[in-house]
């Protein structure tokens, strides 16, 4: 008998500074229709991630390794025509502190506005290329929004979000995180956007217990 969908946990540990995070975004909902399970987006801090590992981005760990960065964008080439993405541009400011935004995210799951907030700031960050770490800009690009920008912004500022946030980044990195993006389905970890491909086939083998 196939396991019902929605007893499966998949979770997505996400950092909008992340290129490989967004790209990930994009892939999910083809993921979703094809298994019935949803992913749950959990908002963490990259930055805090890094610190309790002793990680650094690719682009610090890569610097000066001839070829290196060179295949990595032939990687993001051949994802992107895969997955027929065209819109997805770097962003001329990365990186971008990113502390407010996954605030936001917080916030904004807590109002229900989650799904509306990430992919207004995912395309705002990665396809129309935008200082997100500025307020004046995330208040301006969000303004014509379904949500309130400025009620998200505000809620920020909230000792309780602040912790949600710092408490989200330590339970990730204490089950085996180390950057982004990352998946769990159940107890499985998965890491990177190429693994997506394995990430589908183990919620297939759980559907299928």
């Amino acid at each position: 008998m196939k396991m019902d969908p929605t007893a499966i946990q998949v979770e997505f540990h996400f950092d909008f500074g992340s290129p490989n995070a967004y790209l990930s975004h994009r892939v999910i909902p083809d993921i979703e229709q094809r298994t019935g399970v949803k992913f749950q987006y959990v908002p963490v801090l990259i930055g805090g991630v890094f610190r309790a590992t002793n990680n650094v981005s690719p682009m610090v760990a890569f610097e000066g390794i001839k070829n290196k960065n060179e295949y990595q964008q032939l990687e993001t080439e051949r994802f992107l025509r895969k997955h027929g993405i065209t819109n997805y541009q770097r962003n001329p400011f990365f990186p971008i502190n990113t502390l407010q935004l996954m605030r936001g995210a917080i916030a904004a799951s807590r109002i229900g506005v989650a799904t509306e907030y990430i992919d207004s700031v995912y395309r705002a960050m990665w396809e129309d290329k935008l200082d997100m770490g500025q307020t004046d800009i995330v208040l301006t690009a969000l303004k014509n929004a379904s949500f309130s920008i400025a009620e998200i912004v505000e809620a920020c500022s909230d000792p309780a979000i602040k912790e949600q946030l710092i408490n989200n980044t330590e339970q990730s990195v204490a089950r085996g995180n180390f950057g982004s993006p990352t998946f769990f389905v159940g107890t499985e970890m998965f890491f990177g956007k190429d693994k997506l491909v394995d990430v589908e086939d183990e919620i297939t083998r759980q559907l299928n217990e």
